[in-house]
């Protein structure tokens, strides 16, 4: 199976087939009557390993071509795609794809990016690690993980642990003279532990993803803080409805701004569809806080060296010093709104582009998680969101909620079977970062502090 998996990457890390290809697609569409075209190629290769209770449970490996093409026609436009990237398809895919941009309805606001924001250069961000582990290695490092999670006081069981790495390549060709091409690889680490027994039993997780393994968390860490995430969950309380400060772990705190991100989309705003479609340039945070994005991080999980339509990524603020300064664009949202695209722009081979984050994240504050908690009389500490209750269009927020109380400035028994209640406008003015900042996920928040959320309990 490594051996497979080695020449699977090997071939990957060769993509010289595929940039031809997608000129060539390219060029066939405007031969056959497209006014302009664009055609992305993508290739991945991944492995996985599953263990439990001390055996392999499953091992899995998944190899994956693709090839789309996108016409315009005038500003109608079209999107075909297909897993056969020999070539021998060219023709059909072009004479479908232009037949279907003929019928389709005027688009406006369609077209490729202005040839003006196009990357001129494509630079390196350490995105490829081309060490490429063994079902072996994934093996043991899932089996230490485990290892370390039963051994943590309360543990009663393994939910499983896993160990996972892949190699994934895009190639992006534009009729108006932009070809590029990048490789990413992903290592991972996870693992599930089970405190108590019967119906008492608690579950939680831990995990640790990286573009390069040597920037994993060690296994034994991942598994530890599992198991104490478990076993800390265990003889949970309710509490009285009540408007209290809640905490949200950092675990979780990142989700606020990945509301932000959703209520500041381009299209969400072009729709009329959000609840800050009328706020850009004001103050919705405090006015120590700042958000950025950043495409070019180096070992970023979500960097780019460009979007899906060519264009080059740049740091970004969207939120400075608490004012809302910018929007997530693509070409198509930008030229509705009057604007010029941010560089947002992503897309799978059969999808239209449409823009999101790249790697966004709320700068730290100075006070720590302890100093954030220490006045708080009665409290609540977040650690698990259930359901997907923020309504972006009204603000509204409600998600089911478990976590630990806070009283006197101490985190006490544990809590489950709650709900957090509020608004999002209300919660963005009033909340406040810790200093403890990681970058773990593809969108990031130190610990924060929202005032007087509505916990409904009992």
């Amino acid at each position: 199976m490594s051996q497979i998996l080695e020449q699977s990457s090997a071939q990957l890390l060769d993509q010289s087939a595929l940039l031809p290809l997608a000129e060539r697609l390219v060029a066939a569409a405007r031969r056959g009557g497209a006014d302009a075209a664009d055609a992305i190629a993508a290739r991945s290769v991944s492995l996985s390993v599953d263990v439990r209770d001390a055996m392999a449970e499953a091992t899995e490996r998944a190899e994956e071509d693709s090839l789309g093409l996108r016409v315009f026609v005038g500003r109608r436009q079209a999107i075909v795609s297909t897993s056969d990237v020999s070539g021998k398809e060219i023709a059909t895919l072009v004479e479908r794809a232009i037949a279907m941009a003929r019928a389709a309805p005027q688009d406006r606001y369609a077209g490729l990016a202005d040839a003006q924001l196009l990357a001129r250069t494509i630079p390196d961000l350490d995105l490829l690690d081309r060490n490429v582990p063994t079902v072996a290695e994934l093996e043991q490092v899932a089996l230490r993980a485990e290892a370390a999670g039963l051994a943590e006081k309360g543990v009663s069981k393994s939910g499983g642990a896993s160990a996972s790495a892949g190699i994934s390549g895009v190639v992006l060709c534009t009729s108006h003279g932009f070809s590029g091409a990048y490789l990413t690889s992903r290592h991972g680490i996870s693992m599930q532990a089970i405190a108590g027994a019967g119906t008492a039993m608690e579950s939680d997780y831990d995990f640790s993803a990286t573009r390069h393994a040597t920037d994993l968390d060690r296994p034994e860490d991942v598994g530890r803080a599992a198991g104490q995430r478990a076993a800390r969950r265990l003889n949970p309380r309710k509490v009285a409805t009540c408007r209290v400060p809640v905490v949200f772990d950092p675990r979780l705190s990142g989700s606020l701004v990945g509301h932000l991100a959703s209520a500041a989309n381009g299209s969400a705003i072009a729709r009329k569809t959000s609840f800050l479609r009328e706020r850009l340039g004001d103050r919705i945070f405090a006015p120590a806080i700042s958000i950025h994005d950043e495409p070019l991080r180096a070992r970023g999980l979500r960097s780019h060296p460009f979007d899906a339509e060519g264009v080059g990524g740049e740091r970004r603020a969207i939120v400075e010093n608490g004012i809302l300064r910018s929007w997530f664009l693509d070409c198509a949202s930008a030229r509705e709104l009057g604007l010029v695209t941010t560089g947002h722009a992503q897309r799978g081979v059969s999808s239209t582009p449409s823009p999101s984050p790249s790697n966004l994240h709320m700068a730290p504050g100075s006070a720590s998680p302890q100093e954030l908690i220490r006045d708080i009389t009665q409290g609540f500490y977040v650690t698990d969101l259930i359901g997907m209750g923020a309504n972006i269009i009204t603000g509204d927020y409600s998600r089911g909620a478990a976590g630990l109380w806070i009283e006197n400035g101490e985190l006490t028994y544990p809590v489950s079977e709650v709900t957090i209640a509020g608004h999002l406008g209300d919660m963005f003015l009033s909340l406040t970062p810790a200093n403890d900042l990681r970058f773990r996920h593809g969108t990031n928040a130190p610990t924060v502090r929202v005032e007087g959320l509505t916990v409904a309990g009992v």
